[in-house]
């Protein structure tokens, strides 16, 4: 399984969940855990993907993705779960 964390954060508004799924569902993307929450006004979300089916390269979904946040007014990152794995090692 070829895994990726995405996290989204920024100011609250309407139709960030609905954005980012529907770019991931376009780009058979499956969503494996997902988590979010408000604070005050602030949104944030952490989903755990797997990006198997992917047919892009995953370098040109990040850049779609930060594309989508700069257009809805929130940060997106998506990050391999390799990193987060090897981080825990050191």
């Amino acid at each position: 399984m070829n895994k990726a964390i995405i996290t989204v954060v920024g100011k609250d508004t309407v139709g960030i969940i609905a954005q980012v799924c529907t770019y991931l569902a376009e780009n058979k993307v499956n969503i494996l855990d997902i988590s979010q929450t408000i604070v005050q006004e602030y949104f944030t979300m952490m989903m755990i993907v797997d990006m198997t089916k992917l047919e892009k390269p995953f370098e040109q979904v990040v850049s779609e993705l930060t594309n989508i946040g700069s257009g809805i007014g929130v940060q997106i990152k998506c990050q391999r779960e390799e990193i987060f794995d090897k981080m825990h090692r050191i």
